[in-house]
């Protein structure tokens, strides 16, 4: 039997890095994946195929509308080649998914393909094609989530689908119904959109992207319904029927009546939901919450002493890079080392066009919490980078605690977000002042200069392009 001072369950962004670090830290390694390829969701049917396919998306709408402006001229139609594009899709993903196999070997992590399943706190039963046992002085489970299920709806995986399936479609929708107006859902409808697919969005509460600033969802509310988004808020979904042609919806709008609508494919994209199937917990005395989710105290420690959990088998945000983040501190508190994890510096992103992202309080956090701020805000169609690549949309805005001037929350909209919140997570991480943002120079022209201005807003209301 094998003997291993770590075994993580799962390969996922969390579940590889967590290996990673252990091994640098001079452990005896070993992960275990059921899966044919590394990289859990993330890399396989989330995080990485999606954005190939926004990205290919983006570029067809850019020839189709936008080409013309910049003074390129093409000799004939543009036309989607869904089978090209899929395959593309599928070389990152697998090139992406070869890079796991190739920093396991590197850092002499041993790999299993199987089931890991607990017999016991110290050892591990892995069903694969052969079944084997393994020992391990602690264990990180990393296993993730899968897409939540409406009690009343059967996903059949041909025309009431998960986003897995969304990312292989054979076939441009003709009208994709979107239950969820999440981060997932609105994602995939932007691909679809683009390649010619009515959408229509069906969204339980009362605006999209709802745990977000308010002022980012009603921003992105306006500018997919500039690109034609049917966007249906504070409808209840009561049931999902096949019907001889596609699907029929229906739901439940605020006033009690009922709603139908009708499409080729309908996505159901209502959030993700703990993975634990399989894994015996109770033969570990790893105990789980009424959510399904693996409990776990300050330090990521289950209720097993010697067995830890990461990422989205546990509560918070279901993000890969909060995933590894956890990883690395699971890694160093094994070690014996004191990391630390700021859980409210962990930013987000919707990666629509344009894009969202955000870290640190919303402004209803800080009204509920009774803190008083201040807010300065700058629009993305002030800059003149935004003019010239035609990104008009959106914004910058920056809270600062209305007496020291902390930053306390960045919440932005527009071109290229999900990188330029990366300065406002530096800029907390060391507790910076909007006024110490409002005193750098940013390069211009730049997208990142609408953060300087959003950051002189909030100083003094002197925000200088407005």
């Amino acid at each position: 039997m094998n003997s291993y001072d770590v075994v993580v369950i799962g390969s996922g962004p969390g579940g590889y890095v967590s290996a990673i670090r252990c091994a640098q830290l001079g452990m005896r390694v070993a992960i275990i994946e059921k899966y044919s390829t590394m990289g859990g969701t993330c890399l396989n049917v989330g995080c990485i195929p999606s954005k190939a396919l926004l990205d290919s998306s983006h570029h067809f709408e850019d020839a189709v509308k936008n080409f013309e402006t910049h003074g390129i001229e093409l000799p004939g139609a543009v036309k989607v080649n869904l089978e090209k594009m899929m395959q593309r899709k599928q070389g990152v993903v697998d090139q992406t998914t070869g890079g796991i196999d190739f920093l396991m070997k590197k850092n002499k992590i041993d790999t299993y393909q199987g089931v890991g399943k607990f017999k016991d706190a110290t050892h591990i039963e892995i069903e694969g094609e052969e079944k084997l046992e393994i020992e391990t002085k602690y264990t990180i489970i990393a296993t993730g989530s899968k897409p939540t299920k409406l009690p009343f709806v059967s996903i059949d995986r041909e025309r009431i689908i998960s986003s897995t399936e969304a990312l292989k479609l054979k076939e441009i929708p003709k009208h994709l119904i979107i239950i969820g107006g999440g981060v997932i859902g609105l994602e995939l409808g932007q691909v679809y959109k683009r390649l010619g697919a009515e959408v229509t969005v069906i969204e339980y509460l009362d605006r999209i992207i709802p745990n977000m600033d308010q002022s980012l969802s009603k921003e992105l509310n306006k500018v997919l319904k500039k690109q034609k988004f049917k966007i249906n808020v504070s409808h209840k979904v009561t049931s999902v029927e096949r019907t001889t042609n596609g699907v029929l919806v229906k739901a439940e709008n605020k006033k009690g009546e009922i709603i139908e609508f009708a499409g080729d494919y309908c996505l159901v994209s209502v959030g993700r939901s703990a993975y634990t199937e399989g894994l015996n917990t109770d033969a570990a005395g790893v105990q789980l919450n009424e959510r399904g989710q693996v409990k776990v105290n300050t330090h990521l420690q289950t209720t097993a002493q010697n067995i830890y959990a990461i990422g989205d088998v546990i509560k918070g945000a279901m993000l890969a890079h909060k995933a590894e983040e956890e990883g690395v501190f699971v890694a160093e508190t094994i070690a014996g080392q004191k990391p630390h994890i700021d859980y409210n510096l962990i930013p987000g992103v919707v990666y629509t066009w344009p894009e969202v992202a955000a870290v640190g309080k919303t402004e209803e956090t800080l009204k509920n919490e009774g803190i008083s701020y201040k807010s300065g805000q700058f629009p993305m169609r002030a800059l003149g980078r935004s003019r010239a690549s035609m990104d008009l949309d959106g914004f910058v805005k920056i809270l600062a605690d209305a007496k020291t001037d902390e930053i306390l929350g960045v919440h932005m909209i527009g071109a290229r977000c999900a990188d330029l919140i990366a300065e406002a997570v530096v800029a907390m991480e060391f507790r910076a002042s909007a006024e110490d943002i409002s005193r750098m120079s940013h390069a211009h022209p730049t997208f990142t200069e609408a953060i300087k201005e959003a950051a002189l807003a909030a100083t003094e209301d002197r925000a200088l392009h407005i």
